[in-house]
């Protein structure tokens, strides 16, 4: 759709460099059809800042999901869906107005990128807290798994506070993980990136919960061992939390159980 205004930010690597572009694809691992131009995070948030300043944002988020609902799986490039959110993080606008615009572009997202980007990036929330969480709730029970993952990752950025800590625990203890659909079409999971197959199916799902439990470690270590320890969660999600505390710099000598 704007294809023609991302074109001089992809990155010169991306294009010449035949292995880093593989790389960086793999990486992403969008959807099969799904197009990837190769720009980088930091000159995409440019440019949605820049369409901001200029007003283009009042034209271009309707076209934006004009093209996916008329394409769900290849009517936008994977960096028009990463621009779509951010416009969403920066338009000026009452909470209500940037909510019912998130409706639109939540269904919308369907790999990993897209959705941690456009959450970590929502620093709106935090002055909104009580409303962003109503606002989540839905997402926690839905059985599409990237429409559950935004939940997780709003979550993990914004909501890993004294006041939300248990309320989020609670909502991750009632998901249900047997009903999540993936979006990718085969059995097995995809490799996030480093050519390796890592769990069940929904992956992205499970990853979530674990990153979001280690991140959680760090902030609440006692707390958070205790729910890791209730029994409540697949065995999976916390082999996955286990090794993400590991990783960790912050935790990697902090006992995750």
């Amino acid at each position: 759709m704007i294809e023609e205004l991302l074109t001089p930010h992809i990155s010169e690597r991306f294009l010449a460099d035949e292995r880093y572009r593989h790389g960086h694809i793999r990486i992403i691992n969008p959807l099969p059809g799904v197009k990837v131009l190769g720009l980088h995070i930091p000159e995409m948030k440019k440019l949605a800042q820049k369409i901001v300043k200029e007003g283009r944002h009042e034209a271009m988020i309707p076209e934006f999901r004009k093209h996916f609902l008329e394409d769900a799986r290849c009517g936008l490039l994977y960096e028009e869906k990463m621009i779509w959110g951010m416009l969403l993080n920066r338009i000026p606008c009452s909470l209500e107005e940037r909510l019912d615009k998130f409706r639109d572009f939540i269904p919308a997202i369907d790999n990993w990128a897209v959705c941690d980007s456009i959450c970590s990036d929502a620093k709106w929330c935090e002055k909104k807290r009580t409303e962003t969480w109503e606002f989540l709730q839905p997402y926690f029970k839905s059985e599409k798994e990237f429409e559950v993952r935004f939940a997780l990752i709003m979550s993990l950025a914004h909501f890993l506070t004294e006041d939300y800590i248990d309320a989020v625990f609670e909502r991750i203890s009632r998901l249900n993980y047997d009903r999540i659909i993936s979006e990718y079409e085969f059995s097995k999971t995809p490799s996030a990136g480093h050519g390796q197959v890592l769990g069940p199916v929904p992956y992205y799902v499970n990853m979530a919960v674990a990153w979001l439990l280690a991140t959680a470690l760090y902030k609440f270590p006692e707390k958070t061992r205790k729910f890791a320890n209730s029994g409540i969660l697949p065995a999976v999600i916390i082999r996955l939390y286990v090794r993400k505390a590991k990783e960790s710099f912050r935790t990697k000598n902090v006992s995750a159980l």
